[in-house]
């Protein structure tokens, strides 16, 4: 675990700090929401490195990330939709036209102000078939941003829906199925396909510190790091944090 202060990253009060305790606390109520209903899910990706590494945030990161399997992510889709306090929803291609990724974001909405994050679904398939997805889906639905008439972008967008979920993504799943090596992948047609995960570094799950709270992470977290980022534990360069920063306002507001 680091030790060195890197609160030049994201000092109190400042604007990247203060997003992510917003972000800390809205993940505070999707587990509260999963927790209730029986929904398994654990912290992944940059989240999941930043609570074994910092016991929260990286501290140049903007962003939440968080899996479930698919059938759990089913479930809360069911829950999300009957959700009574609705600033609280699963932002979908189902519930948005204009949105395009095949995982969700977990969302909370109060006048103009919108702040989310990923919730992939995780899938049994090979690596073969997890890139053919990609490939389809992503291919066929890039043309969408250059298509201005919004009748027409709107009916391009549900025909290469239908296509690929409705008949390329589940022909491509039965080939996930032939030799998956025991290789599980975010959902087909996410756009990611590089990184297997394996259900002997996920269950049975444990629980570890992220921003003062205890959140659910794959029982092997050092194996399921380690798949991804190599050594883990390697503080990365400054060049390389400036290309990591998503937000050009936090890059301006840290390094000027």
């Amino acid at each position: 675990m680091a030790t060195t202060d890197f609160r030049q990253y994201n000092p109190e009060g400042s604007r990247l700090r203060t997003h992510q305790k917003e972000l800390a606390e809205l993940l505070k109520v999707f587990a509260d929401i999963c927790k209730e209903h029986n929904i398994q899910w654990w912290l992944c990706s940059g989240t999941l490195l930043g609570a074994a590494r910092h016991k929260g945030f990286i501290p140049w990161d903007d962003d939440v990330d968080v899996a479930m399997m698919k059938k759990d992510y089913w479930k809360l889709r069911r829950v999300m939709q009957n959700w009574e306090d609705k600033r609280y929803y699963l932002h979908t291609m189902e519930n948005d036209i204009e949105y395009k990724n095949a995982f969700g974001h977990f969302a909370y909405k109060e006048n103009e102000t919108v702040i989310c994050f990923d919730v992939f679904p995780m899938e049994k398939s090979s690596r073969f078939a997890a890139h053919m997805a990609k490939f389809f889906y992503c291919n066929m639905h890039h043309p969408t941003k250059y298509i201005r008439n919004k009748w027409l972008r709107h009916f391009y967008i549900r025909l290469v829906q239908i296509i690929n979920f409705g008949l390329l993504i589940p022909i491509i799943r039965l080939i996930g199925y032939i030799n998956p090596k025991k290789q599980y992948h975010y959902i087909l047609g996410s756009g990611f396909w590089k990184s297997p995960f394996y259900a002997e570094d996920i269950f049975p799950l444990s629980a570890m510190e992220f921003e003062g709270y205890m959140f659910p992470v794959p029982g092997d977290t050092n194996a399921y790091l380690t798949k991804i980022y190599g050594d883990w534990s390697k503080i990365p360069s400054e060049e390389q944090i400036k290309k990591s920063i998503h937000g050009l306002e936090y890059y301006k507001e840290i390094f000027g």
